[in-house]
């Protein structure tokens, strides 16, 4: 009887164990009734895409990945990106759709608030760039005023079609910073400004027509044709709120599609776009 209920009570102490392990795991895995794309067989080789996946959110990586692999872009431009977090969906990527990408960071913070990590080695959080073709030539900046939030930018030399490209990725200052917002954007085109073809990515924290994006909309267009007149109403929004604050600018290269696709996993919706390269 006593070897009986012993092997009863170690029963119930690995289910207890397991119920806690399961409790406190992380939100990296797929929520229940979340429908899930086929596996893409490989990248579209001249779509780009944008998306702030917001932070913090506790949003499922799997999810999040999910979500890419749908559209499967060249390159991918995250803002407010943990490096935990993109490490984490570059394997559900990589493991779960075959899709393979190269990975390069901009952080600006180092913060266990907003990543975790431990006090003496918290996470780093700002912006990323993957690519299935190989970057080069990386660098990543801190503008000199970053309002409320260090902000900043990076950017990498890549191929997007087949063709060479500077690719930018950047988060600008938030809410009523336009003045802080109209410095970023005069060091942003400096940068950009010295490349003949340039794809520029990011959450510009402003509506079209705003005068803090006149520095970067006289080098480069943006995507959404409904954008380029001095009326932005027909501009397609690109966050919960109905705003666009979303943007891809080419310089250089022409437009062939875009498209926005809203997503319970952030409050900014996918931006993507297909180049004529």
């Amino acid at each position: 009887m006593r070897g009986r209920n012993t092997w009863l009570f170690a029963g119930a102490l690995a289910v207890a164990c397991l119920l806690i392990v399961g409790r406190n795991a992380p939100n990296d895995g797929p929520v229940a009734g979340t429908p899930r794309v086929a596996a893409v067989k490989d990248v579209v080789p001249n779509r780009v895409m944008t998306w702030n996946i917001c932070n913090p959110c506790d949003k499922s990586n799997a999810d999040r990945a999910a979500e890419i692999a749908a559209y499967a872009p060249q390159v991918i431009g995250l803002q407010e990106a943990c490096v935990r977090d993109v490490e984490k969906i570059r394997d559900h990527l990589k493991g779960v759709y075959g899709l393979v990408y190269h990975v390069e960071y901009g952080s600006v913070l180092h913060d266990r608030g907003r990543c975790g990590g431990w006090p003496w080695n918290p996470g780093a959080f700002g912006q990323a760039l993957l690519s299935a073709a190989p970057m080069t030539d990386r660098v990543s900046v801190e503008y000199p005023d970053g309002g409320s939030e260090d902000r900043g930018y990076m950017a990498v030399t890549t191929t997007v079609g087949g063709r060479s490209v500077r690719v930018f990725n950047t988060h600008l200052a938030q809410r009523r910073q336009e003045a802080v917002r109209a410095g970023q954007t005069a060091v942003l085109a400096a940068a950009v400004a010295r490349y003949d073809r340039a794809v520029v990515l990011g959450d510009f924290n402003a509506v079209p027509g705003t005068p803090e994006l006149d520095p970067l909309g006289e080098l480069a267009a943006d995507v959404d044709p409904g954008c380029r007149s001095s009326s932005a109403g027909t501009c397609e929004p690109t966050t919960d709120w109905e705003s666009k604050f979303d943007y891809v600018f080419l310089r250089g290269i022409a437009p062939l599609r875009h498209r926005v696709h809203p997503t319970p996993y952030s409050d900014h919706h996918l931006l993507l776009a297909d180049l004529r390269t």
